[in-house]
C-alpha cells in the first residue's frame, strides 16, 4: 500500500523537566515527544494520545508536524515507546526529512492468498519468515506496507524476496536471496503419546496389583 499523503499533528512545545513532570503529562492523558534532525535544534512537545495515535494511524509515513504557531515541518516517525502491558504510547522520536531526499524506513510485508494456495489446501503448513522490510524511497512514497500474494504456492516452494514487487520509487535494502515464505509438507502426527499413555495405565494397575498382594 502506497504512502501518497501526509499526515498533520499539531503539537506543543514543552519544557524539558524532570521524571515527575512527565509521568503527570502522561496521567493527563498526553505524550512527551522529541522532533529532532536537518538543521533544526531538538524541539520537545507533548501530544495528546489520542490524537497522536489518529495521526500515526493515518496512510502517509510522512507527518505533518506543527509546534504550536511554527510553520509545519515534514518529518517522520524514528521511534516510539510503549507500555509493555498497556500498549498505550509513551513517547515518541520524530526526524525532520526533506521531501525530495530518500530515506530508510522499515515497513511491514503483508502475503496475502494463502488460504488459497493449492499447498494449503493439501494440507501443508505456510510459514511467513520475514515480515517486516527495509526499504529506501523519498519519504511520501514510503509505503504503509508491502503485499505479496502466494495464493499460487504448492507444497515445497519457497518465496525469496526476489519474488516482491515494491511500488515503484521505493527500493529493497535486504539480500534479494533472503527466504521471505515456505510451504511445507503436512506435519505427521504421531501415535507415540497415546501409546505411552496406555502403557503407564497399565503399569499403574499392576503395581496396584502387587501393593494389594
Amino acid at each position: 500500500m502506497a504512502a501518497n499523503q501526509t499526515t498533520k499533528l499539531e503539537v506543543k512545545r514543552r519544557e524539558v523537566s524532570g521524571s515527575r513532570a512527565v509521568r503527570r503529562l502522561r496521567r493527563a492523558g498526553m505524550v512527551p515527544g522529541v522532533l529532532y534532525g536537518g538543521d533544526g535544534e531538538p524541539i520537545p512537545f507533548e501530544v495528546g494520545e489520542r490524537v497522536l495515535r489518529h495521526a500515526l494511524a493515518g496512510s502517509g509515513a510522512v507527518i505533518d508536524l506543527q509546534v504550536d504557531d511554527d510553520p509545519p515541518t515534514p518529518a517522520v516517525l524514528k521511534d516510539a515507546q510503549r507500555h509493555p502491558v498497556r500498549g498505550q504510547t509513551m513517547h515518541v522520536d520524530l526526524v525532520r526529512v526533506r521531501l525530495d531526499i530518500a530515506i530508510h524506513a522499515t515497513v511491514p510485508l503483508e502475503l496475502t492468498g494463502g488460504d488459497d494456495a493449492p499447498g494449503v489446501k493439501d494440507g501443508g503448513v505456510l510459514e511467513q519468515i520475514i515480515r517486516e522490510l527495509n526499504v529506501e524511497a523519498l519519504p511520501a512514497a514510503v509505503p504503509e506496507s508491502i503485499v505479496h500474494d502466494v495464493s499460487a504456492m504448492q507444497i515445497g516452494d519457497t518465496i525469496t524476496l526476489a519474488s516482491l514487487v515494491p511500488p515503484d520509487g521505493v527500493h529493497l535494502l535486504d539480500d534479494l536471496e533472503h527466504t521471505v515464505a515456505t510451504l511445507s509438507p503436512p506435519r505427521v502426527q504421531s501415535d507415540e503419546p497415546e501409546i505411552e499413555g496406555e502403557t503407564e495405565i497399565v503399569g499403574g494397575s499392576a503395581s496396584a496389583a502387587g501393593d494389594g498382594e
